[in-house]
């Protein structure tokens, strides 16, 4: 290409006005990630203890996907319809129909399997895809 010509127009994909947060993470970066989605959830309308519930549930996904999704993940967080979405999406290798169907409180004494019940009571919504290449939980939460 020579000075006099012009150079090609470039195309940029314009970054989803709604979008918070976009990042992947791993267990260096799960208290800082956490803070950022309270930052954001707040600034969103979330306050007391919906925000704290909130902010627990998302907690208990990065957990999950740092300690059972191959040591890290990547999380989104948007705010769609009046809702705050939050998405966690992992490598692992997916979670059992039967811990996925299972809506029992985990005993008192269970040292593990609280994630995703805590998620799931703490959060308006959760939806679960999962499968061989790795799971991904989305919770929302009303604002407003």
């Amino acid at each position: 290409m020579t000075n006099a010509e012009t150079p090609a127009p470039r195309t940029v994909v314009p970054i989803e006005p709604t979008l918070l947060i976009a990042e992947v993470f791993d267990q260096a970066r799960v208290t800082q990630l956490r803070h950022s989605v309270t930052s954001c959830a707040r600034a969103s309308g979330l306050s007391g203890q919906r925000l704290d519930d909130f902010v627990l549930a998302v907690n208990e996904l990065i957990t999950n996907a740092v300690r059972h999704g191959g040591g890290q993940g990547r999380l989104r967080l948007w705010c769609q319809d009046g809702e705050l979405v939050c998405e966690v999406a992992d490598h692992g290798h997916g979670i059992s129909s039967q811990r996925l169907s299972d809506r029992n409180r985990p005993a008192p004494d269970t040292a593990g399997g609280w994630g995703l019940w805590l998620a799931r009571e703490l959060s308006d919504t959760m939806a679960v895809e999962t499968g061989e290449a790795g799971t991904v939980v989305r919770i929302t939460a009303a604002v407003g």
